[in-house]
């Protein structure tokens, strides 16, 4: 079987290989594991090699059950446990919230303000957080939601149904943006400001972000194109096309939400991590 290895550059490592400074920010958070009977039972594959079957997996979009064996990073039945596992125990979450502390402690992010916007994906099977996708002919999709900060880091992605609108998604991202540290006095999670598209356009929600001592900037339904907010918001589109970069995210294959959600909250890693390693 001929496996495509996502574009992979002759010399360069493939991104499903987990490096040595990556592993020890994750492995601390993983959940610890021990026989309940010692010497019995198969012996249970180290998580390091496991996360490179699902970061294999993600970059490259192949099926479970076709993860080839000889990578030695496990099965595919293996690596779905394990990634349900971690997702379960808030791995992603964790993770996702210390690499912001680093980028905020090195004064990398952009809290001038953030900016918020979405993507369909295809849904090759129904459930839950799939619905008709007005964008491809009311076949089964899901869309998914992010904001960042001012230069394109993400603070929070989520997970609805094609026909969610996006407008419904505005505070219940603002308020998934966790508490970052790094730096002295109380963490922060509020921009000084948010960029949104005329999606977003609603006077309630432009004074309930006020309120909040967000500046609303966005553009109003109606008015011709042209509000100049484009040059500011381009830095969200060009994230969810990081996002889509990793293949199992073009196209939603897992029935069950929350298994995609862990592809979503892991992919938000790497490209905090992305950041880290640049920046930092």
């Amino acid at each position: 079987m001929i496996v495509d290895h996502g574009g992979v550059r002759k010399g360069e490592q493939p991104p499903w290989i987990v490096s040595d400074d990556l592993w020890e920010r994750i492995e601390p958070l993983l959940p610890r594991w021990e026989y309940a009977l010692p010497k019995l039972g198969r012996k249970r594959i180290p998580d390091r090699q496991v996360l490179q079957g699902i970061l294999f997996v993600l970059h490259t979009g192949i099926q479970w059950e076709f993860l080839p064996q000889e990578l030695g990073f496990g099965s595919g039945m293996t690596c779905w446990r394990r990634l349900a596992e971690w997702n379960e125990a808030g791995v992603w979450q964790r993770l996702h919230e210390a690499l912001l502390a680093e980028l905020n402690a090195a004064g990398k992010l952009d809290w001038s303000r953030a900016v918020i916007d979405s993507s369909h994906a295809r849904a090759a099977r129904r459930g839950p957080k799939s619905g008709p996708s007005p964008v491809d002919r009311a076949r089964p999709g899901s869309k998914h939601h992010v904001i960042t900060e001012g230069g394109g880091i993400p603070l929070a992605a989520s997970l609805t149904a094609g026909n969610v609108n996006d407008i419904t998604q505005l505070f219940p991202l603002v308020d998934a943006i966790p508490p970052v540290r790094g730096r002295r006095g109380r963490p922060r999670r509020r921009p000084d400001a948010l960029y949104a598209d005329r999606a977003y356009d609603s006077a309630r929600h432009r004074e309930e972000l006020q309120d909040r001592g967000i500046d609303p900037q966005i553009a109003q339904r109606g008015e011709e194109h042209g509000s100049g907010l484009g040059a500011i918001r381009w830095v969200v589109e060009r994230t969810i096309a990081w996002y889509h970069g990793m293949r199992r995210l073009r196209i939603r294959w897992e029935r069950r939400d929350d298994i995609h959600e862990a592809f979503l909250g892991l992919a938000t890693c790497v490209i905090c991590y992305r950041h880290v390693k640049t920046l930092c």
